[in-house]
């Protein structure tokens, strides 16, 4: 039998997830009914298969992180390493991002003045540093994000 490789295992616990929600949207639904009529569907047996779709979940997911925890990527450390990275670089770029916009007054209507008497608004912050510093921040973003599905192909999921 031919090995599961990690980007298949992660389509696999998405769609997993994706179904088990979805069952339990159903379970909610026929968990109950009115008297003389028939449900629309039997809930005892949607939540049965709902349980066997979790207990199938938390072994993909007990695999996945054993698997992540274990593959190295040279540099970046191990794949669980590298996606810390991405995603602090994810959030480093979202606030570098909202700075940005904010100290262009990005939004803000009337940035100016409209009679002389008003304040004038200033930015407290380097705009177009911050925009250059987004910048670099989103292509060491897709550069991870790169080396992270590359390894997914190439990883074999662990047992």
């Amino acid at each position: 039998m031919a090995a599961v490789k990690l980007a298949e295992a992660l389509a696999e616990r998405a769609d997993a997830t994706r179904r088990a929600e979805q069952l339990r949207a159903r379970v909610v639904s026929s968990a109950r009914y009115q008297e003389g009529e028939t449900p629309a569907e039997d809930a005892a047996q949607l939540l049965a298969e709902a349980g066997e779709v979790l207990d199938t979940l938390e072994t993909l997911i007990r695999r996945i992180n054993r698997t992540n925890a274990t593959v190295e990527m040279g540099e970046d450390g191990t794949l669980t390493d590298a996606l810390a990275r991405r995603d602090v670089l994810r959030l480093r770029h979202s606030v570098v991002t909202a700075a940005a916009d904010a100290a262009a007054g990005t939004g803000d209507r009337g940035y100016g003045r409209q009679l002389r008497s008003e304040l004038m608004m200033l930015s407290a912050l380097p705009v177009a540093e911050l925009r250059a510093q987004a910048d670099v921040l989103a292509r060491e973003i897709r550069e991870v994000d790169v080396r992270i599905q590359r390894t997914n192909w190439e990883a074999d999921l662990l047992d």
